[in-house]
């Protein structure tokens, strides 16, 4: 009994699925027919047709499970510690620091393998 419900949502979602492609493809097309219209026009035609498509998109299963993922990962990201400023400048000062010598070593060794290669082969 089950299994049928679950086909039966499949099917449906198959159909909204098909629903958000061509809306895509009316988006893509449209956008390249009406190429001698306003850019804004477009922009604006190509903006509903997105909310519209995501919507359709939302009302399926892997949609849904889209959306709390979403609204998971923003809890998630609230509990994150983010660094203070001085951190943050400290870090960075460290980082391109590293960088800096790493850079000086390589082109020091780089230059050294030069100078060895041109003086063996001549």
């Amino acid at each position: 009994m089950e299994s049928k419900a679950v086909q039966s949502t499949s099917r449906f979602d198959t159909l909204k699925w098909l629903v958000v492609f061509v809306l895509i493809a009316i988006g893509v097309v449209g956008n390249q027919y009406f190429s001698a219209e306003s850019l804004l026009y477009r922009v604006l035609a190509l903006v509903a047709l997105a909310l519209v498509a995501a919507f359709v998109a939302l009302q399926t299963d892997r949609g849904r499970r889209f959306a709390t993922l979403l609204k998971e990962a923003r809890v998630e990201i609230r509990k994150v510690v983010w660094p203070t400023r001085p951190e943050l400048v400290q870090t960075t000062v460290i980082v391109v620091v590293f960088v800096l010598v790493v850079a000086l070593l390589l082109w020091g060794m780089d230059s050294l393998i030069s100078w060895l290669v041109a003086g063996f082969i001549g």
